[in-house]
C-alpha cells in the first residue's frame, strides 16, 4: 500500500471567505475542530504514515497548528511563494516523495474511502494516476468524468447539469515520476494539463466509491458538514473533540 500523501491546502479560498474570513480553507472550524484534522485522522486511520502538505495562503496557520496538534506525524511542508496551480503544487510536493506511487488529496474535501483499495489497484495497472470517483445526481458543481469497461478515464465532460454522473472526488494515486520527469511550465492545472490532456495516452483509470463526500469550498456544502458532524458525532459524552472526530469518522457510512 501507499504509505506517503500530500495534502493540498494551498488555495486562497475566496468562495468560503464570507463563511470564514482570514483562514485557509482547510482551517475553516467544524465545532472547533479545524477541516483539515479531518482530513490528517482519516488518512492515518487508512494506514498512510508520511505526510506532505503544499501549503501558500497563511501557511504559518496551518503551520503552527499542526506542529502543536500532531507533533508526532511524520511530515513536511512545501510552501508556494506563489500560486502554482494544482499541477505546480503537486509537481513541487513530488520532490520530497520518497515512494514510486504517492496519495494526493484536497485540504477541503473528505471523501472516505478505502485507501489500501485504491492503491492496490493503481499499482495491479501500473497506472499513472488512478482518481476516487463520486457518483452524484443532479449536479451542476462538477464535471463529469466518464470510464470504459476496465475502469480506464475515457473522457473529462464540462462542468454543467447532470441528473446523473460520475465526478472527481479528489482524491488520486499517482506515479511519481510520471510527472516529476514531463516537462510542465511552472504553473499549470493537474485537472486540465495532465488528466485532461493525457486521457487516452497515459494509463488513467478511474475508481467509483460510495463512500461520503463533501467539498467545503462553498458556504452550503461547508454549513452542510457542520450539521452532518453535529448529527452523526451526537456528542455522546465524549471525552474531547478528537474522541467527537473519530466517532464521525467511524460512522461516516453507516
Amino acid at each position: 500500500m501507499i504509505k506517503t500523501a500530500i495534502i493540498l491546502a494551498g488555495g486562497l479560498g475566496t468562495r468560503l471567505r464570507s463563511a470564514v474570513a482570514d483562514l485557509p480553507k482547510c482551517m475553516a472550524p467544524v465545532d472547533g475542530i479545524p477541516f483539515i484534522s479531518f482530513i490528517i485522522t482519516y488518512l492515518k486511520n487508512e494506514g498512510i504514515e508520511n505526510f506532505i502538505f503544499s501549503l501558500g495562503y497563511k501557511s504559518d496557520v496551518v503551520i503552527d497548528f499542526v506542529e502543536l496538534k500532531y507533533p508526532d506525524l511524520q511530515k513536511k511542508y512545501v510552501v508556494e511563494q506563489k500560486q502554482l496551480g494544482t499541477g505546480g503544487a503537486i509537481k513541487e510536493a513530488c520532490k520530497w516523495v520518497e515512494e514510486k506511487d504517492v496519495i494526493v488529496v484536497n485540504g477541503d474535501t473528505l471523501f472516505n474511502i478505502n485507501l489500501q483499495k485504491l492503491s492496490n489497484f493503481h499499482i495491479s495497472q501500473k497506472a499513472d494516476c488512478t482518481i476516487a470517483l463520486k457518483e452524484m445526481k443532479n449536479f451542476d458543481r462538477y464535471g463529469v468524468v466518464e470510464t470504459g469497461n476496465n475502469s480506464e478515464i475515457k473522457a473529462f465532460k464540462e462542468k454543467q447539469f447532470c441528473t446523473k454522473g460520475c465526478i472527481n472526488g479528489g482524491i488520486y494515486a499517482l506515479a511519481v515520476v510520471e510527472l516529476k520527469d514531463e516537462f510542465f511550465p511552472e504553473v499549470f492545472s493537474f485537472e486540465k494539463d495532465y488528466l485532461e490532456r493525457n486521457t487516452g495516452v497515459k494509463n488513467l483509470y478511474g475508481i467509483v466509491n460510495d463512500g461520503y463526500f463533501i467539498d467545503i469550498g462553498i458556504p452550503g456544502d461547508y454549513q452542510l458538514f457542520q450539521d452532518d458532524f453535529q448529527t452523526i458525532s451526537h456528542k455522546n459524552d465524549l471525552a474531547d473533540a478528537q474522541d467527537d472526530l473519530e466517532h464521525f469518522l467511524k460512522n461516516l457510512n453507516k
